[in-house]
């Protein structure tokens, strides 16, 4: 008889959801995520954890008649799925709107699934839309989730890429004032977005990533003609990667370098602002039925790079104007959780 292997078996995966804000279609759309891998839960291909309010995913389940997993028994739960209670009440949270109570659930899930992953006992985040306005009202003045994360981890910098598919896109900048892109958008900030985006390329599977640089002005300044950052900032950093032997382009004009990319010309693109980056990957990953205007569906993800663990999320918002009419579609954090997986599984053991 062969002697038994003394290696330790490693745990599945745990996935922590976090519902988002109470109000709008975040519960929703986990429970349908939850309903959804079901078979794969069962399987142990990986567990997963709705961070959130007992009372508000337990009256969605009631509500949409979807089914109501059961509450985790703490870290070390065997569960395939659980909730996980950050307490709080329903009936405080109004439907379909802003509110303090809100931003306050959406707040308290997200730092108890980041305590949960810097300490180990889950895998990675995966995060349902919150409303900033609430996160502001209940006193949490961040911009978005991107900030938010950056400081509970006491990240130096953090890196949002976008991704639909194989159509990926970082960003130099988001969230400020397009007249101050100019200043933000430096060769440090450019080597820093360029070396996280190279390596979540790798982590993905992409040996010898291609990347181009989106243009920051028009024709990519047109010689100097309409600016000269694109030619005095952005080429040098793309020469010197070039002859270290990265596959880099750029600066590409941004009306022509996401048609390359979706011809496959790369693997990724770096956009110098946040509706660069987003519009393309919304126009191809949100779904419209042309004869009612209707969302079919949503799709795409956010991922943050930089962070001490590896989070994702969907790119799209709260919804409130059809929340808790269970006509949300969970595609687009269906597609974040298995991009979570596979970031998981390119870490070491």
């Amino acid at each position: 008889m062969a002697e038994a292997s003394s290696a330790p078996m490693r745990r599945p995966p745990v996935l922590a959801v976090t519902v988002g804000d109470p109000a709008g279609i975040g519960p929703e759309i986990s429970l349908k995520a939850a309903a959804s891998v079901a078979g794969r839960l069962g399987d142990g291909e990986f567990r997963l954890r709705l961070f959130g309010c007992r009372q508000v995913l337990e009256g969605t389940a009631r509500t949409l008649s979807l089914p109501l997993p059961p509450l985790a028994a703490g870290e070390d739960d065997p569960s395939p799925v659980a909730i996980w209670d950050i307490g709080g009440e329903a009936d405080a949270v109004p439907a379909g709107r802003d509110s303090a109570e809100g931003g306050r659930q959406s707040y308290e899930a997200i730092a108890q699934a980041v305590r949960l992953a810097l300490s180990g006992s889950v895998s990675a985040i995966v995060t349902a839309p919150i409303s900033k306005d609430s996160l502001n009202q209940a006193g949490h003045h961040f911009a978005g989730h991107t900030e938010l994360l950056a400081k509970l981890t006491s990240a130096r910098d953090s890196v949002m890429l976008l991704a639909h598919g194989g159509f990926r896109v970082s960003h130099v900048t988001t969230h400020i004032a397009l007249e101050d892109v100019p200043k933000r958008a430096t060769a440090e900030r450019m080597r820093r977005v360029l070396d996280l985006t190279l390596d979540s390329l790798h982590r993905l599977g992409i040996s010898e990533p291609r990347i181009a640089f989106a243009a920051l002005n028009p024709h990519a300044g047109e010689g100097g003609l309409f600016g000269r950052h694109d030619i005095d900032v952005t080429a040098p950093v793309v020469a010197d990667y070039r002859s270290r032997g990265h596959r880099i382009d750029g600066p590409v004009p941004g009306d022509t370098v996401f048609v390359k990319m979706r011809a496959g010309a790369y693997d990724a693109v770096i956009a110098m602002y946040h509706d660069q980056g987003h519009i393309p990957v919304k126009l191809l990953g949100f779904q419209v039925d042309p004869a009612t205007g209707r969302w079919l569906a949503l799709s795409g993800v956010n991922i943050t790079l930089g962070l001490p663990i590896i989070r994702t999320s969907v790119d799209h918002g709260t919804a409130f104007d059809i929340a808790g009419r269970g006509i949300a579609h969970e595609s687009s954090l269906l597609e974040a959780m298995d991009y979570a997986l596979t970031l998981t599984r390119a870490q070491p053991a």
